[in-house]
């Protein structure tokens, strides 16, 4: 029979625990690489899902700029027909105005002249008033 010296025993021992070692690094490495083949997967995914987004939102900000423009176009136009309303308002109230007021202002005194006639036909005849039932004459004091 043989026996084993402890250099032996010893030997033994280190090329277990690096038999050991060597499975557990191997193991590691295999989950590594399944890491790695599921990122790579997931990165071309991505990939390929944000090059048609990305090209999408490029669209809808050209768009955007687009109707930007416009609403510029037309609020530039807006601002040059009020300043026209304005100019056209102006010169209808100067060129109208003093005419307008001096009409009404003589329809006035021709409805107040008239009136002032009647006024004058009305006074010779009394006028009644009607008050709970009774007439009452204004003109003059008498009473009915």
């Amino acid at each position: 029979m043989h026996t084993v010296s402890g250099g032996e025993v010893a030997g033994i021992l280190v090329a277990v625990f690096w038999a050991i070692l060597v499975s557990f690094l191997a193991v590691a490495l295999a989950r590594l690489a399944q890491t790695l083949k599921a990122t790579t997967k997931l990165v071309a995914d991505v990939t390929d899902q944000a090059v048609p987004l990305l090209a999408d939102a490029s669209t809808a900000v050209r768009s955007a700029q687009t109707q930007i423009e416009r609403v510029d176009a037309i609020a530039s136009d807006v601002q040059e027909v009020t300043s026209n309303a304005s100019a056209l308002s102006t010169t209808v109230a100067s060129t109208f105005g003093g005419p307008l007021v001096k009409v009404a202002a003589f329809g006035y005194g021709v409805r107040r002249a008239i009136s002032g006639r009647k006024d004058d036909v009305s006074a010779k005849t009394p006028r009644r008033t009607v008050i709970v039932g009774r007439a009452v004459s204004r003109g003059r004091g008498k009473k009915d």
